[in-house]
């Protein structure tokens, strides 16, 4: 049987192509989607949560995907820019600092419809802190200095009240995290905190506080907060995958109720990098970021 050199010339291509399309299949299924989250919370817990949706995504985009901590705040907007993880969960104060410090190159994808309007609350033992006034003369704990609802929000209301923590309080603290800061209120160590109300909600639930005794005493207006951020320069079809993947997840279903629970949410929603503009003007007026 005589083959044109055409109809050898299609073979050939169609043979390279679809060697061509395996091998990029192999490489997509041997690459690794690293993901990291800001330290807000203990390293284990961090662990624990993303685990199952973790194992979600990998369904989703075909890839291993792998948690990658990290040791502060300013390390996971670096490892972000730097290429060494491909997706981050920012509070809306670190996202500002990371698109700043990439001029504009990192996109947020999600957010939780909780994040729309999140909350910050400031909590203390002390019976005669009943309001942000009574706090003058006394010792307050923030969380991390990069946090959203740990520091940026809180210090953003208490100048808003005509007080500066800087000069009116007798002595202020950074714990590092929302749980850490409950543990300093908790022991004595500061007369009150401020926290992310997402986490104050968690220990309350778990009941590893007792709010008999540490209890709320300001909570904030709302604030546009957390989000899922990648790269500008993303691949498009993964960035889409990755969204319709936060996008389906729905709590009525029992496999994915486990994971919307773990990351305190009752769904997912797109969101914009524009959303996060007040939260940039509030840290240019708190003097956390220059104009």
């Amino acid at each position: 049987m005589k083959i044109s050199k055409r109809n050898a010339l299609k073979t050939m291509l169609t043979a390279g192509m679809l060697l061509a399309a395996s091998w990029s299949q192999a490489q997509s299924a041997d690459r690794v989607f690293r993901v990291s989250a800001i330290p807000d919370e203990a390293p284990t817990e961090l662990q624990r949560k993303f685990k199952p949706l973790g194992e979600y995504l990998e369904k989703k985009i075909g890839m291993k995907v792998e948690f990658t901590p990290v040791t502060d705040y300013a390390a996971s907007v670096e490892a972000l820019i730097n290429k060494k993880v491909d997706m981050v969960w920012f509070g809306g104060f670190t996202f500002v600092q990371a698109n700043e410090r990439s001029k504009g190159q990192i996109t947020p994808l999600v957010q939780r419809a909780e994040d729309e309007k999140f909350k910050s609350v400031f909590v203390t033992t002390n019976k005669s802190i009943n309001s942000l006034g009574d706090l003058k003369g006394k010792t307050l704990s923030f969380g991390s200095e990069s946090s959203t609802s740990g520091h940026l929000m809180p210090r953003y209301y208490l100048l808003a009240a005509k007080i500066d923590p800087d000069t009116d309080l007798k002595r202020i603290a950074f714990s590092g995290a929302h749980d850490a800061t409950v543990a300093a209120v908790a022991g004595g160590k500061v007369d009150a905190g401020a926290l992310n109300i997402s986490v104050w909600e968690k220990l309350v639930g778990e009941k590893k506080v007792d709010p008999a005794v540490v209890r709320v005493f300001y909570t904030t207006p709302g604030y546009y907060d957390y989000n899922w951020s990648v790269r500008t320069d993303m691949n498009a079809d993964l960035k889409k995958k990755l969204t319709d993947a936060f996008l389906a997840l729905d709590p009525s279903k029992p496999e994915d109720k486990a994971i919307m629970e773990l990351q305190r949410a009752s769904k997912f929603i797109p969101t914009k990098a524009e959303n996060y503009k007040n939260i940039e003007a509030a840290a240019q007026n708190a003097g956390l970021l220059k104009k």
